[in-house]
């Protein structure tokens, strides 16, 4: 096993990511698309080389970190409560690669500046119907007890990994003989598949927005059996040359600079050290039932029988247009702010946009089926 680790662009104490950077080949959309669902490769097994995005891209970047940024620092440090008050004998923030990966180095943060808690920091591969990489839990175990580890990522969406977490560990544990509870904390879950979420809200998480430049210049994980061997850590691309560019630390600062006001800086309008959370939590069976009626009313409404093809939310259709081949962007309402940046995406790719009132999502994209 790989016994090094590197921390992309973070400083080396905000985050160790157990992945092994190697040189991939580009795969341009269009043909990752078509090979991935003709069945002839896994998506883990290819990488459409990230560009960077464009000015107009980043400002809307940065619109919505201005409009968010308070509100992701308090779901942050509900979080942060809530993963304190679970793990009462020590933390292991094990961010999942790579929507996770921002919000575990803020959790850190928050965990070490208002609770006290000097949690380590790991982030780690898991890949739908693959797994997690076993290589990397095992390193993590080495140093840390199973009940110390508090598995996290950004949001759910239709739930995919959060099941993947429990067959994983399930499988692990008959394997090994090793339990480790398969928990998963989020900032949003609208799935109601998370062990905790801070909000079941489907909201513009600003981090959703970008690629490698605001997640330390990593790609998402890739295995590529030619690079990489049994005992090795899942790899990935490392942007290295995409310095210049570079917003992770960026939007970490800007996120701790909000939760200061919120903890520590009563002439704020966000101050409230006590985290109080308006209204009521939404059951997760509720949230669970929705989300099963969801994707039968787009399967009846669009004929889209693959549940792999719809991705209800705003991050996950964020990461259609980024990363897949898109075939329809429906909205909630036009006008939402939260919602610019997809509509320029769609535009920008010639992609049909449907304002749909009763969705129950801002945000959903279908995936072009091809076969």
């Amino acid at each position: 096993m790989m016994p090094n680790y590197f921390s992309g662009s973070y400083p080396a104490e905000d985050v160790r990511f157990l992945l092994k950077p190697i040189r991939v080949e580009n795969t341009p959309v269009k043909v990752k698309e078509a090979l991935i669902q003709a069945g002839k490769k896994h998506y883990s097994q290819m990488l459409t080389h990230e560009k960077l995005p464009s000015q107009d891209y980043l400002d809307l970047f940065r619109r919505a970190l201005s409009d968010n940024r308070a509100l992701v620092a308090r779901h942050t440090l509900i979080l942060a409560k809530r993963i304190s008050e679970t793990r009462r004998n020590g933390i292991t923030l094990v961010s999942l690669v790579r929507a996770g990966t921002p919000i575990g180095v803020l959790l850190k943060r928050v965990l070490g500046r208002y609770f006290d808690v000097d949690a380590d920091h790991y982030s780690i591969s898991i890949i739908r119907d693959i797994g997690i990489d076993e290589n990397a839990l095992h390193h993590i175990l080495a140093h840390h007890a199973p009940n110390s580890i508090a598995f996290v990522d950004g949001w759910t969406g239709k739930g995919v990994i959060s099941r993947q977490l429990e067959i994983s560990l399930k499988r692990f544990a008959e394997k090994h003989r090793i339990t480790v509870p398969p928990e998963l904390y989020v900032l949003s879950d609208l799935a109601g598949t998370a062990f905790v979420s801070a909000s079941a809200e489907d909201y513009l998480i600003p981090s959703s927005i970008l690629n490698a430049t605001v997640s330390g210049l990593v790609s998402r994980s890739v295995i590529d059996k030619r690079q990489l061997l049994e005992t090795d850590y899942h790899g990935c691309h490392f942007y290295r040359d995409y310095a210049d560019a570079d917003l992770s630390k960026d939007f970490v600062n800007s996120i701790m600079s909000a939760a200061d006001e919120i903890m520590t800086q009563p002439a704020s309008p966000h101050f409230d050290p006590e985290l109080r959370l308006p209204g009521e939590a939404v059951p997760k069976q509720v949230l669970r039932e929705q989300s099963r009626r969801f994707l039968g009313w787009i399967r009846d409404s669009y004929g889209v029988a693959d549940q792999n093809l719809i991705k209800p939310g705003i991050g996950e259709s964020t990461r259609v247009f980024l990363r897949r081949e898109a075939d329809l962007l429906l909205v909630k309402e036009r006008e939402d702010s939260a919602v610019k940046h997809l509509i320029y995406l769609a535009e920008t790719k010639n992609i049909p946009i449907k304002a749909c009132p009763d969705l129950p999502y801002r945000a959903v994209a279908l995936i072009k089926e091809l076969t």
